[in-house]
């Protein structure tokens, strides 16, 4: 149901949009968060968008860097991340809240399969 896409291999400083579609149910009064995990590592939190968009939260390691948005009409989730450094390389994934703006997993119900983001240094 959420699919993540727009991962790949780009050089330090560079910068990727990662695109999250939903299918089959409507996420539009979900918070959608991205979330990563690097080999080794446990998954954590990047980043949450609200449901109207209008409120977002950022991990310190991508604040300023990192933008998530949503785009309701078309139930998809970006995002733009930018200044790309080597520890940023991991699976991305999206996911949805029903209900709770949070950047704990645990409270994310619905989980889309991942994509890779590969930093060259």
């Amino acid at each position: 149901q959420l699919q993540a896409s727009g991962g790949g291999l780009v050089q330090a400083g560079g910068s990727l949009r990662l695109s999250c579609a939903a299918s089959g149910r409507t996420f539009t009064r979900y918070v959608m968060g991205w979330f990563r995990q690097a080999p080794g590592k446990e998954r954590e939190f990047v980043a949450a968008v609200s449901w109207s968009g209008g409120s977002t939260t950022y991990a310190d390691s991508v604040k300023g860097r990192f933008t998530i948005s949503r785009d309701n009409a078309h139930n998809t989730v970006y995002l733009q991340m930018n200044s790309l450094k080597p520890e940023d390389t991991a699976v991305y994934y999206c996911a949805a809240a029903e209900r709770t703006f949070s950047a704990y997993s645990i409270d994310y119900g619905y989980w889309g399969l991942g994509t890779q983001v590969t930093v060259s240094s």
